[in-house]
């Protein structure tokens, strides 16, 4: 791209772009570290470099302006290099969700009109089941752990170093329009086919800020500063990671990643590498507060912020109890993704902690930027009365404009210049949201509406629940009454039923804390319930099994 000559006088046109926030770490902390797993250690000036390699081994591959880049890959390095080469040079980074199955990635692949795959090794397999149907894809880089390449009846183009080893130390980022697409991901919706999302740089860069104003600014509990280190344990797939290594690589803050989610790996990296700042779904702290090696070690320097789904109270209460900082926030796949967060006011930090909790395990009040009302279905605005309920709707800077190449799903995320949510949710008068079901999750019995996750919430608190799950399912008297499933803890397995945590739901409406026709009729101990490929309880696939 062609560099603009500035006639005299003229200012200079700032344009927010991805790769201004590399260069801010390159003057805070250039020594500061980004590890991967036990493996690498790398400097902010050592990334910076592998970040111009990457660029030239991807312009030598023939990639230019709008072209799309498909990486499979665990949260690594590599991926932080991705996250930042592939849109500053012009092109577009695809995040491929390798949870997909076969057919989906097939499908995300060839409607994005991928151009270059860059594939660690262990999701071969997976690229091999759909090659002779990908219909765009070019050039193949392979990931090797140690250098050694599989047999494959892929192509491959180059492997991933040597691509580097043979590239520039240097490459000219060009000064892009600051509304060039810069990312695209697809939804992971349990139903139709995935939904394509896309963000540009500006989005991306005001995003990074609002992020580290709403988690580093106020007085909180959480907080996130230079001086963390911080390890994600979201794919980085999955909404770019909530957005967070870039906000991260701004701060200059050391970056540890840990490759695939293996339970050991991760509490051995965040003991080793005393890692202070985490966000993870509550699937994943869940299975490391149940863990009795977990148990042994003092974490009470780590915090947490949990997205996803509900942060139920009882698992707030198990990771509090092991000295963890937690908290919730919310967002979405197409918000990029963050739109509130569970920041205690400053009088909150008076109160006591079983106080706070009941604060922060909700969705929270809205991010700087944020602008958030709840609606009826005709789209009239309710109050914030902490009663009345209605569908979230939102406008921010860094909102996805719609679905790529789908304009009639787009018309309905977006409606009177609002994004509309799908989520049901109440508003206090301080402002803090409370989710209270999706919409097409909500179970509506003899004309009455009761919220599915507040009932998750109130029987996590039973001692012997490890997670559960509740659905509506037809009835034919009330249309619908509430169903729910459970996962009892290991210790409790063969002393609890079914009908004992109905006693303790049942326990709960006589004190007011849900209608007694909120209660549902069977509760059913299941082994495992099924999850997304991002980790959220499947209530498609439950509906399937028990409606």
């Amino acid at each position: 791209m062609a560099k603009k000559v500035y006639a005299p006088g003229e200012p200079y046109n700032y344009q927010l772009l991805i790769k201004h926030i590399l260069e801010m770490p390159l003057v805070f902390a250039p020594n500061q570290e980004i590890v991967y797993r036990d493996k690498l250690r790398l400097t902010y000036r050592q990334l910076n470099e592998r970040i111009h390699r990457l660029a030239g081994g991807l312009e030598k591959l023939g990639v230019g302006m709008g072209d799309k880049i498909c990486v499979f890959d665990y949260d690594s390095n590599r991926y932080l290099e991705c996250f930042f080469a592939v849109p500053m040079m012009g092109a577009i980074l695809h995040t491929q969700n390798w949870r997909l199955s076969p057919e989906q990635i097939l499908y995300t692949m060839n409607h994005a009109e991928d151009k270059v795959v860059i594939i660690n090794t262990d999701f071969l397999p997976l690229l091999e089941a759909i090659w002779d149907k990908l219909t765009t894809v070019k050039k193949v880089i392979l990931i090797t752990e140690d250098g050694t390449r599989p047999a494959t009846k892929i192509p491959i183009d180059i492997e991933y170093e040597e691509m580097l080893a043979g590239a520039a130390p240097e490459y000219d980022f060009p000064d892009l329009d600051e509304n060039t697409q810069a990312t695209l991901f697809y939804t992971t919706g349990t139903t139709g086919l995935p939904k394509g999302v896309f963000f540009s740089h500006r989005q991306l860069v005001i995003h990074a800020e609002a992020l580290l104003i709403v988690t580093g600014s106020y007085d909180m509990v959480g907080r996130f500063r230079s001086s963390d280190v911080y390890m994600p344990i979201t794919p980085m797939f999955h909404v770019h990671a909530w957005g967070v290594p870039y906000a991260a690589t701004m701060l200059g803050v050391k970056q540890v990643y840990p490759g695939r989610y293996e339970p050991e790996m991760l509490l051995k990296l965040i003991l080793t590498e005393r890692v202070t700042f985490s966000h993870c779904v509550p699937t994943i702290i869940q299975m490391l507060v149940s863990s009795p090696a977990a148990k042994k070690f003092d974490l009470s320097f780590w915090r947490v912020l949990i997205g996803g789904s509900r942060l139920p109270k009882g698992l707030a209460l198990a990771a509090m109890e092991m000295g963890i900082e937690i908290y919730a926030a919310y967002g979405m796949s197409e918000t990029c993704p963050l739109l509130t967060i569970a920041n205690l006011k400053p009088w909150m930090l008076k109160e006591p902690k079983e106080k706070q909790v009941d604060t922060l395990i909700k969705t929270g009040i809205a991010a700087p930027l944020v602008y958030l009302r709840i609606v009826d279905p005709t789209g009239k605005e309710r109050p914030f009365d902490g009663e009345a309920t209605g569908e979230i709707v939102v406008r921010a800077p860094w909102l996805t404009p719609g679905y790529y190449k789908d304009p009639e799903r787009s018309k309905e995320l977006w409606v009177d210049g609002w994004l509309h949510t799908g989520d049901v949710a109440n508003v206090d008068p301080e402002g803090y949201v409370q989710i209270t079901d999706r919409i097409k999750d909500v179970i509506k019995t003899g004309g009455e509406w009761i919220s599915s996750l507040e009932l998750e919430n109130l029987i996590s608190t039973h001692e012997a629940v490890f997670e559960a799950a509740a659905i509506g399912v037809p009835d034919p008297k009330w249309g619908e009454r509430p169903f729910m499933v459970a996962v009892l803890k290991p210790e409790f397995k063969g002393k609890v039923t079914g009908d004992d945590l109905r006693q303790f739901l049942l326990k709960a409406a006589e004190g007011g804390k849900i209608p007694k026709y909120g209660v549902p009729d069977r509760i059913e101990l299941v082994e495992a319930i099924p999850k997304t490929s991002v980790g959220k309880i499947n209530k498609v696939e439950l509906r399937k099994s028990y409606a």
